[in-house]
């Protein structure tokens, strides 16, 4: 595919400097793109490169106050890195339909009892089981398994090897990443008197909202009653473990290998670094900020906070107490040889 300088112009809003028939097939890094790429400038770092980019398109700022010549066509937005969100979701877009047609794969197989919605693609080896409803507009990629009684809602992606077991709802617009587990049984057993472990049956389901991303190799379990719940918008990264009737508020964002034990509510807008651990039971506020490697062991009651550490504390404290951490052993040694003096004081300073 390929689309025109001034054609990219409308599409962002943009204000175009130079060849308006300039054409692009792809995105690039500015240091590397060649002709026929489009680059971006958004970091001051990067501007010696802005020079020498081989790349036929440059998207930058409307601020951008070039002390060079600069061969590119430029495009002027009000805000760069939203303005290549949109482009390179639109470049996803077709490069994720391209080749699907929208039809089921004569080797896939689709319970009689199952609804497919119209311009939706089933790949080969999905399996979609009795009663399970697809909206329309859907991309079902090869050896995906979707449940009984399991609905999705339209325009989702769900890429090869995603499991969404039984009775579990997906909203509109959803992504889910190769081998993401959707409904697995929760964790949960009751200790017997002889020591052994009874599973405990898990009879509710998963619920995600619309707008929803989950990441490859991600596990969102079901809950024992009612449901686990992902809200709006959440954004969730490859790796994720998010236990039994855990409830993720709107537009929260959750990195790699962060694990979130059962019964936990999570506010809105959260944000939880790269393997953050989350205890159970806990109530974390909607804005809360949690540092990569922090472990949350106690109720986030007050919202916007930013945290640090296991048990995570306030980032800046975290912080402080860190920057006396390091000196440690240099106070150790410190007061060792102020005891030592102060030892031989008082022994040269004791009355006759």
């Amino acid at each position: 595919m390929y689309i025109t300088a001034a054609q990219l112009a409308h599409i962002l809003g943009g204000a175009l400097e130079g060849d308006p028939d300039a054409i692009v097939r792809r995105p690039a890094r500015i240091e590397e793109a060649q002709a026929g790429d489009f680059a971006f400038l958004d970091n001051p770092k990067y501007e010696p490169f802005a020079y020498t980019t081989q790349a036929s398109v440059l998207l930058v700022s409307k601020q951008f106050a070039p002390t060079q010549p600069v061969a590119a066509t430029l495009i002027r937005v009000d805000d760069v890195r939203s303005s290549l969100a949109l482009l390179l979701e639109k470049f996803h877009d077709l490069l994720s339909a391209n080749g699907v047609v929208p039809s089921t794969d004569e080797r896939a197989y689709v319970h009689p009892e199952a609804q497919i919605g119209a311009h939706t693609a089933i790949g080969a080896f999905a399996v979609v089981e009795a009663g399970a409803v697809i909206g329309e507009h859907c991309v079902i990629h090869a050896h995906v398994y979707i449940g009984r009684q399991t609905r999705i809602g339209s325009h989702c992606i769900i890429y090869p090897g995603v499991r969404i077991l039984h009775h579990c709802l997906i909203g509109d617009r959803c992504t889910l990443y190769p081998n993401a587990v959707i409904g697995s049984d929760g964790f949960g057993f009751a200790q017997q008197k002889d020591g052994s472990w009874k599973r405990i049956p898990h009879v509710g389901n998963v619920v995600v909202e619309n707008d929803v991303e989950i990441g490859a190799n991600a596990c969102i379990d079901r809950a024992a009653l009612g449901s686990t719940l992902i809200r709006s918008g959440t954004k969730i990264d490859n790796l994720v473990h998010i236990a039994h009737s855990v409830e993720i508020g709107k537009n929260t964002a959750i990195a790699a290998q962060v694990g979130i034990a059962g019964s936990t509510k999570i506010g809105e807008n959260v944000q939880l670094g790269g393997q953050v651990g989350v205890a159970g039971h806990l109530t974390i506020a909607d804005g809360t900020r949690v540092q990569a490697q922090s472990g949350i062991a106690s109720s986030i009651k007050k919202p916007h906070q930013a945290l640090f550490g296991a048990p995570a504390i306030g980032y800046n404290d975290y912080i402080r107490a860190y920057a006396v951490f390091k000196k440690l052993p240099e106070l150790q040694r410190r007061v060792d040889q102020l005891e030592r003096l102060l030892g031989q004081y008082n022994k040269t300073s004791k009355p006759d």
